[in-house]
C-alpha cells in the first residue's frame, strides 16, 4: 500500500485525467458485464427452465426483481419477433455493448496519456533541480554515473514499470469489482467458495513480487556501477592508455556487465512468471468452480439452473485476464519501486546550503570581507580552524600555502559553495547567510585551474547564465586575450567547443573561462591556481589578461607559482588548516618563515 500511495501523490497534479480515466473505466467494465448478463434470461426461455412471462413485474434493487424484469423485456421481445429474430437482435445488442466497452476503454487510456507522461517529466525536472542544488559535499561521496543512472534508467523504469502498471491498476480493478458484484448476485454459496481461493493465489504472487523489488534494487545499483565505470574509463582515457590498462578496464568492466546480466535474467523471468502464473491460478480456481458448482448444479436440493451455471462460468472466464494484467501489474510496480527508491534517496538529500526568510539584497560589494573566528570541518574532519581575515575593497588578496592547507577551501566559502562550521563570515558588516544567495554570487567571478566549459559554441560559453550581445561577449573575449584564436576558428564564436572544451588547448580554454568572468564584471575577482597548469607562453598570456581585468576589483588570488603574486597588496599563508603568516611580499621575505622557505624551494626548480 505504501508504494501505491507514493505513485498516487505523483499523479496528484492530474487528478482531472485521472478523474476521467476511472470513470471511462467504470463505463467499460459496465458493459462488457451488460454483453454478457443479455445473455441470461434468453438462455432461461431457451432452456426451458424460465416460463415466458406476459405480464410486467415492478422494478426494485433485488436480484429476482431485476431477473424478472429482464425475462420480462425478452418475452415481449419473443412475442413481439420471435425467437429467431430476438436472437438477432440480442447479438446486435452484445457487439453494441462491446463496441461501447472498447470505445470507453480507448477513452480511459487517452485521459491517463497525459498523466504518465507529465509525471515521468515532473520527476525528471524534480531530480535535475534537486541535483544543481546539493551542496559540493554531497558528490565528494557519489559516483557521477550513479548519479546518471538515477536521472536516466531509474526514471525511464518508472516510466515503462511503474506508470504502466498504474494504468492497469485504474482500469483492472474496476472490472474485476463489476465482475465480482454480478457473481456475486448469481450465486452467494459459489461466490464464497470462489473468495476462499483468490486470497491464497495472491498470496503466492505476493511473496515472488517482494522478491522482484529486492532484485530490481541490486540491478540497479550495479547498473550505477556500470554508468561510472564507463564515466571514469572516457574522462582517464589517456591514463588507461598510457599505462597500457584497457585489458585491465575491459575485464573490470565485463565482471560488473556479467554480474548486471546474471541478475538481469533473474528479474526478467521472474516477471515474465507473473502472467502464466496467474492464469494458471485463474485456471484452477475455474476448475475449483466447476466442481464445485457441478454438484450444486446436480444437487435437488440447490436452485442453481445450468443457464445460470454457465453464465457464471463465462463472467469468472472474463475475471481471469484483468486479475493476470492486475499481476502483472503489481509484479511491474514491485520492479519499479526499487527505482523509486533510489530516486527517493536523492531527493531526500537536505539542500545543506539554504537562504534565510526574508534575505537581503546586495549589489555591491561596499566595505570589504572579514572573516572571524571562522572554522570549516567536512563532517569530522577539520579543515580551517580560527581564521581571522579583513580583505578590503579594492585589495588583492593571495592565499598561498602546502596542498592541502586549505586554500580552496577558504574561497569556496565566499560564494557559499559550503557554509562555516563555526565563527563568521561578514560582508559589509553583515553576516553572508543576511544575503539572498543568487545576489552574493552575482558579486563573484571565478576564474579556477579546473576549466569548466560546456559542449556548446564559443558565445554561449562566455556568455553563460545571462543574455549578452555579440559586441558585448567580443569585448570580454577581446579583455581576456581570447579574441584573436577565436576569430581563427571555423565558426569564430559560433563555433561548438566539444565536451568540456576539448577543441581547445589548456591555456585557450583559460582565456575563455576569464572573459566569462569579465562579462560578469563582478566587483570581486577568485583567481583559484588560474595559471599553475599552464605553459610558460599560455601562462604569460593568461597573466596579462589577468592583470588587464584586476583594476579596482576586489581580488582573492590562491597561487602555487609564487612569482604571479609577488604585488599583492597582502599575502597570507595557510597551513593545516591555519593562517601561520601574513603580509607583503618584502615583509614575509624577511621573516624568512614558511613563505620564504616556498620561495626558496621554487628558485631551485
Amino acid at each position: 500500500m505504501r508504494d501505491i500511495a507514493r505513485i498516487l501523490r505523483l499523479v496528484l497534479p492530474w487528478w482531472r485525467n485521472v478523474a476521467g480515466n476511472i470513470a471511462a473505466n467504470v463505463l467499460s467494465a459496465l458493459f462488457s458485464v451488460l454483453s454478457i448478463a443479455m445473455v441470461v434470461p434468453f438462455l432461461r426461455i431457451l432452456f426451458g427452465s424460465e416460463r415466458v412471462t406476459e405480464a410486467p413485474s415492478a422494478l426494485a434493487m433485488n436480484k429476482e426483481s431485476i431477473s424478472a424484469w429482464f425475462n420480462y423485456s425478452f418475452s415481449q421481445l419473443i412475442f413481439t419477433y420471435g425467437e429467431q429474430a430476438t436472437l438477432v437482435l440480442l447479438c446486435a445488442g452484445v457487439v453494441l455493448a462491446f463496441f461501447f466497452k472498447n470505445l470507453f476503454y480507448y477513452l480511459a487510456l487517452w485521459f491517463l496519456a497525459p498523466a504518465r507522461a507529465g509525471v515521468v517529466r515532473e520527476l525528471r525536472a524534480k531530480l535535475y533541480s534537486h541535483l544543481l542544488i546539493l551542496p559540493l559535499s554531497f558528490y565528494s561521496r557519489r559516483k557521477k554515473g550513479d548519479l546518471l543512472a538515477r536521472t536516466t534508467s531509474d526514471v525511464q523504469e518508472v516510466e515503462w514499470s511503474i506508470l504502466q502498471g498504474f494504468e492497469l491498476f485504474f482500469r483492472e480493478p474496476v472490472s474485476l469489482v463489476f465482475f465480482l458484484v454480478t457473481l456475486w448476485l448469481i450465486s452467494l454459496e459459489l461466490s464464497l467458495f470462489v473468495f476462499i481461493l483468490l486470497p491464497l493465489a495472491g498470496l503466492i504472487i505476493g511473496r515472488i513480487g517482494r522478491s522482484l523489488r529486492r532484485r530490481s534494487g541490486k540491478a540497479q545499483n550495479l547498473m550505477g556501477q556500470l554508468l561510472s565505470t564507463v564515466e571514469e574509463s572516457i574522462a582517464g582515457l589517456r591514463i588507461i592508455k598510457a599505462f597500457n590498462a584497457i585489458p585491465y578496464s575491459i575485464g573490470r568492466f565485463k565482471t560488473l556487465n556479467r554480474s548486471y546480466t546474471r541478475l538481469l535474467i533473474g528479474i526478467t523471468r521472474r516477471s515474465d512468471l507473473s502472467a502464466p502464473l496467474s492464469e494458471f491460478l485463474g485456471v484452477i480456481i475455474l476448475v475449483g468452480i466447476l466442481w464445485f458448482g457441478g454438484r450444486m448444479v446436480l444437487s435437488e436440493s440447490v436452485d442453481l439452473g445450468p443457464e445460470v451455471f454457465i453464465t457464471y462460468l463465462v463472467i469468472f472466464s472474463q475475471m481471469i485476464n484483468p486479475a493476470k494484467n492486475l499481476t502483472t501489474a503489481w509484479y511491474q510496480v514491485q520492479k519499479g519501486s526499487a527505482s523509486l527508491d533510489r530516486i527517493g534517496e536523492v531527493l531526500a538529500e537536505q539542500e545543506v546550503i539554504t537562504e534565510k526568510p526574508g534575505a537581503l539584497p546586495i549589489r555591491d560589494l561596499g566595505e570589504g570581507i572579514r572573516f572571524s573566528g571562522l572554522s570549516f570541518s567536512y563532517g569530522d574532519e577539520p579543515v580551517l580552524q580560527d581564521i581571522d581575515l579583513d580583505i578590503g575593497k579594492g585589495q588583492v588578496v593571495a592565499l598561498v600555502g602546502p596542498s592541502g592547507a586549505g586554500k580552496s577551501t577558504l574561497a569556496d566559502l565566499l560564494p557559499r559553495f559550503h557554509d562555516r562550521s563555526g565563527g563568521q563570515l561578514l560582508i559589509d558588516g553583515r553576516p553572508i547567510e543576511d544575503y539572498r544567495i543568487d545576489e552574493v554570487r552575482a558579486l563573484m567571478g571565478i576564474v579556477s585551474q579546473d576549466t569548466i566549459l560546456f559542449n556548446d559554441s564559443v558565445h554561449n560559453n562566455i556568455a553563460f547564465g545571462g543574455s549578452y550581445s555579440r559586441e558585448e561577449v567580443s569585448r570580454a573575449a577581446r579583455i581576456a586575450n581570447a579574441e584573436e584564436f577565436i576569430l581563427l576558428m571555423e565558426e569564430g564564436y559560433d563555433t561548438v567547443i566539444g565536451d568540456r572544451g576539448v577543441r581547445l588547448s589548456g591555456g585557450q580554454r583559460q582565456r575563455i573561462s576569464i572573459a566569462r568572468a569579465v562579462l560578469r564584471n563582478p566587483p570581486l575577482l577568485i583567481l583559484d591556481e588560474a595559471t599553475s597548469a599552464l605553459d610558460t607562453v599560455s601562462e604569460r598570456l593568461v597573466q596579462e589578461a589577468i592583470d588587464r581585468i584586476l583594476g579596482d576589483r576586489t581580488v582573492v588570488v590562491i597561487a602555487h607559482r609564487l612569482s604571479t603574486i609577488r604585488h599583492a597588496d597582502l599575502i597570507v599563508v595557510l597551513e593545516q588548516g591555519r593562517i601561520v603568516e601574513r603580509g607583503t611580499h618584502a615583509s614575509l621575505m624577511e621573516q624568512e618563515g614558511l613563505y620564504h622557505q616556498l620561495i626558496q624551494l621554487q628558485r631551485f626548480r
